[in-house]
């Protein structure tokens, strides 16, 4: 009697834990609440900790992918086996060179071969926010090009996308955002870039701060609006700045022929001082319902989630600029939480 009923109680648990893992398989979007948020690691501080410190603090935070700015080997190194997916970024000061091929190559056979597949390199991004008035952004493209023969020869390509990240205010007209579009003086840069990521399938990466276009224009834009809290939608059907902001680049993507091509957040945060609506409760608030919002999607991408990297890990008291650019940070230089957030 007691065998039977031993059986029949194991027999009931393993129904029940089949029925929960079959109720798990029903949902599938729970699939694609991990992993999806990032965070930027700038090292403009003269405070921050060693980097093998700051990779076991992703490690210990669930923060499983990374944006670097520059191929630093100390950063590099601590990053082997960790797991962590990387973007890692090309400095501006570097473009121009890159566009000689064996520069490229050799830029590749330095910063990446080595250290693949132990590093999960993710993207290669070619310069951050370029200005289509700089004297740069002319080189941008050849070198995107050449870095993607470079990761091609190294066998890389299915592994590693090259792209490069962009200023949301490439974009005019942003609102409604279903009428954006790229102004004239963006086109003649971001065409030729468009026109790259899709011939290689590889992603544009996008600087989204609602914060910015709140301060800019605060008769039109509430702080609600702002930090994902407004309750009702507006006249375009939109609950906050965030999506709006992305669907005005989608649009604007669709009057370039690249409906398709998809968008990675490749910064995006809110600063705790320093500034009109800068404080440790509106970033908390605002890192708290990103990374809640970026599961799903927006109204013209519904299907999500947003692959998306909060910016920035550490405060950065040398970083040039207004007083806020330096207080962006999730954590204090002692490694100290600012905000109670889960990340993923």
């Amino acid at each position: 009697m007691d065998l039977l009923l031993s059986r029949g109680v194991k027999s009931a648990m393993m129904n029940a834990i089949l029925f929960l893992f079959g109720i798990i398989l029903s949902f599938p979007q729970l699939q694609f609440t991990e992993a999806q948020i990032g965070a930027c690691y700038g090292r403009d501080g003269n405070n921050l900790p060693p980097q093998q410190q700051v990779i076991n603090l992703y490690k210990s935070k669930g923060i499983t992918r990374m944006r670097i700015y520059d191929p630093d080997e100390a950063t590099l190194q601590a990053l082997k086996g960790s797991n962590i997916e990387l973007i890692l970024g090309v400095p501006s000061d570097k473009i121009q060179s890159l566009t000689d091929s064996k520069t490229a190559t050799n830029w590749v056979n330095t910063n990446v071969k080595p250290y693949s597949p132990s590093v999960k390199f993710r993207y290669i991004t070619v310069g951050n926010e370029i200005e289509p008035s700089d004297p740069l952004s002319k080189n941008v493209v050849t070198a995107m090009q050449n870095i993607q023969k470079a990761i091609n020869s190294a066998n890389l390509q299915n592994q590693i996308k090259v792209s490069t990240a962009i200023k949301t205010d490439l974009v005019t007209n942003p609102y409604p955002p279903n009428k954006g579009v790229f102004s004239d003086p963006a086109l003649p840069y971001i065409k030729p870039i468009v026109n790259f990521l899709v011939q290689n399938g590889a992603p544009l990466l996008v600087n989204v701060y609602p914060y910015f276009s709140y301060v800019g224009n605060q008769k039109s834009i509430s702080l609600e609006y702002a930090l994902f809290t407004q309750k009702g939608k507006n006249d375009a059907g939109y609950q906050n700045l965030f999506d709006a902001i992305l669907d005005s680049v989608y649009a604007a993507l669709e009057k370039v022929n690249a409906p398709n091509l998809k968008i990675v957040v490749s910064e995006s945060g809110w600063p705790s001082q320093g500034g009109v609506g800068a404080s440790d409760q509106n970033a908390g608030t605002y890192y708290k319902n990103l990374i809640n919002h970026v599961k799903g999607g927006t109204i013209k991408r519904p299907k999500g989630p947003i692959e998306t990297y909060l910016f920035a890990m550490f405060d950065e008291d040398l970083k040039k600029g207004a007083e806020t650019e330096k207080h962006f940070g999730l954590f204090r230089p002692d490694k100290s939480p600012k905000y109670q957030i889960t990340f993923n």
